[in-house]
C-alpha cells in the first residue's frame, strides 16, 4: 500500500495497452507483448533507483522542508490545491507526531460541517464527536487537568427486567423488591467507577440518565456511545484497558492524559485528550462545506499522509510533473534500438505510452502538448534529466529544482502494477460475449420454435 498514483496506474495501463493493441492486431503474439512489457519495467525501475536523490536526515530543518514539498505535490492535483501551503504543513506535523513505526491509524480525522478549509485544527491527541447525551450532562464539568480515564464496555442504565422476561408477582412488596434490585445493580456498579478514582468515564455501551447525573453529582464527566475506533485509539494513547466489569476496576487499568477538555467546535462538541503518554496519537479536525466536498479533502489528505509516511521511510525521491516518465520513455527508446527483433517495436511502444503522464498534465492545464513534449524530449535527449511540465510557467522545468518531487517508491508502485494490468489483459485468450436480444426479436417462449 503506497497511498498515492492510482490515477498514474489507470492512465498507464490504458497507454500501454493502447500502444500495444496494434502490434496484436498485425499478428504478434501477446506472449512476446508480454515478456516486453516485463523487460520494460526491469529497465524502468533499475532507471528509477540509479536516478533517485537520496535525502539527508541529519538536518531537521532541511528534512521537514522536504516533507512538505512532497505533500504539497501530492497535493497539487487534488481539490484542495489551492490551500496545499496550509494542509501539507498539517499534515507533515500530524505525522511527526507519531512514533518510529507511523502507524495511520494513530491519525485520526474527523470532519465537521461549516467554516472556512483554514479554520482545520490539528490536536496533538484524541478527538472525537461528543456523543449522545443525558439530562444532567450539563452540570458535569468540562475540563480536567491530568484525569484518570475509565474506559468501560459496560450499559449504565436501568434496564427493566419486565421487558426481558416475565415475572410474576404476588403483591406490591415483591414488585417493588423487584425494583429496588434492578436499582441496586446499578448503583453498585456506579459506586465501583467512584471509587477507582476515575474522574472522565467513556463507555462503549449507552450511560444513562441515572448515572449521568449520579456522576454529574460527583464532579465526573462522563460520555456513553463511544464509537469502538475512537475508544481503541484513545486506549492506545493514553494507557489502561477497556474493561467489561466494574469489579476490577483499579490504577493498572485506567487509563491517563495532561489535559481533557471538551470543546466547542463549529456546531458540534468535542472530547479532545491531549498530552497522552503512552503512545503518540494526533487528529486532525476538517471544517468545509458540502460533505463530499469534505470527503473528497479526506481522501486527498491521506494521500498525503501515506507520501509523507512513504519518504520518511523510504528516503528517495524523483522529480513529478512528468520529468520521470519523460526520462524512462527516452531510456527505453535508446535501449530499443540496441535490440534486434520484435521486442524494439514494442519496447519502443512502451517508451512512446510513458509520455501520456506529462501529456495529460499538458492537456489538464490546457497547453499545447505536443510542443511542451517535443521540448522536453529535446531537454531529456542534452542529458537535463529533471525536465518537466511547468503548470505555473507554461513550460517547461528543472522539476528538481522546483521542488515538485515524490517519492521514488511511488513511481516504481505505479509502474509495476500498471505494466501488471496490461499483462493480465493481454493473457486473456478469447472473452465470451453474451447476445444482446435485439428490440425485433421475438418474445421469449412464444416463436422461438419451429415455424407453424
Amino acid at each position: 500500500m503506497v497511498g498515492d498514483g492510482t490515477t498514474s496506474v489507470v492512465l498507464l495501463a490504458g497507454e500501454f495497452l493502447k500502444q500495444i493493441k496494434q502490434f496484436v492486431e498485425e499478428g504478434v503474439h501477446p506472449r512476446i507483448a508480454i515478456k516486453a512489457l516485463r523487460k520494460a519495467l526491469e529497465l524502468s525501475i533499475e532507471k528509477v533507483n540509479s536516478l533517485a536523490v537520496k535525502i539527508e536526515k541529519n538536518n531537521l530543518n532541511e528534512h521537514r522542508t522536504l516533507l512538505e514539498k512532497c505533500a504539497s505535490t501530492a497535493l497539487s492535483s487534488k481539490l484542495i490545491s489551492q490551500q496545499k501551503g496550509f494542509f501539507s504543513k498539517m499534515v507533515v506535523d500530524a505525522v511527526l507526531l507519531l512514533d518510529d513505526l507511523l502507524p495511520l491509524n494513530m491519525i485520526g480525522i474527523k470532519k465537521v460541517q461549516g467554516g472556512a478549509l483554514e479554520d482545520s485544527l490539528l490536536v496533538e491527541g484524541v478527538a472525537f464527536k461528543k456523543t449522545f447525551s443525558y439530562a444532567g450532562f450539563e452540570m458535569q464539568p468540562k475540563k480536567y487537568d491530568s484525569p484518570k480515564i475509565a474506559l468501560l464496555n459496560i450499559e449504565l442504565e436501568l434496564k427493566a427486567e419486565r421487558d426481558n422476561a416475565e415475572v410474576r408477582v404476588e403483591n406490591v412488596a415483591e414488585y417493588q423488591r423487584i425494583v429496588d434490585a434492578e436499582w441496586k445493580i446499578l448503583y453498585d456498579k456506579l459506586d465501583l467507577i467512584h471509587k477507582s478514582g476515575a474522574q472522565v468515564v467513556l463507555s462503549k455501551l449507552p450511560i444513562g440518565d441515572v448515572a449521568t447525573q449520579y456522576f454529574a453529582d460527583r464532579d465526573m464527566f462522563c460520555a456513553g456511545r463511544v464509537p469502538e475506533e475512537d475508544l481503541k485509539r484513545t486506549m492506545k494513547a493514553c494507557g489502561g484497558a477497556v474493561m467489561s466489569t466494574a469489579h476490577d476496576l483499579n490504577d493498572s487499568v485506567l487509563g491517563r492524559c495532561r489535559y481533557f477538555e471538551e470543546r466547542q467546535i463549529g456546531g458540534d462538541r468535542f472530547n479532545i485528550f491531549s498530552g497522552c503518554p503512552n503512545a503518540r496519537t494526533c487528529t486532525i479536525v476538517l471544517r468545509g462545506g458540502a460533505e463530499q466536498f469534505m470527503e473528497e479533502t479526506e481522501r486527498s489528505l491521506h494521500d498525503a499522509i501515506m507520501i509523507v509516511r512513504r519518504t520518511i521511510k523510504n528516503d528517495a525521491v524523483v522529480a513529478g510533473g512528468g520529468a520521470i516518465e519523460m526520462e524512462l520513455s527516452r531510456a527505453l527508446r535508446d535501449y530499443s534500438r540496441t535490440i534486434a527483433g520484435k521486442e524494439q517495436l514494442l519496447i519502443g511502444a512502451i517508451a512512446k505510452a510513458l509520455e501520456v503522464i506529462p501529456r495529460q498534465l499538458c492537456d489538464n492545464a490546457g497547453f499545447d502538448a505536443t510542443n511542451i513534449l517535443n521540448k522536453l524530449r529535446q531537454k531529456h535527449a542534452q542529458g537535463q534529466c529533471w525536465y518537466g511540465v511547468d503548470i505555473s510557467k507554461e513550460d517547461i522545468s528543472d522539476n528538481l529544482e522546483a521542488c515538485v518531487w515524490e517519492p521514488a517508491v511511488v513511481k516504481i508502485n505505479a509502474l509495476t502494477a500498471a505494466t501488471e494490468a496490461a499483462c493480465l489483459i493481454l493473457s486473456v485468450d478469447e472473452t465470451i460475449k453474451n447476445p444482446k436480444s435485439t428490440s425485433d426479436a421475438p418474445p421469449m417462449g412464444r416463436g422461438m420454435g419451429r415455424p407453424m
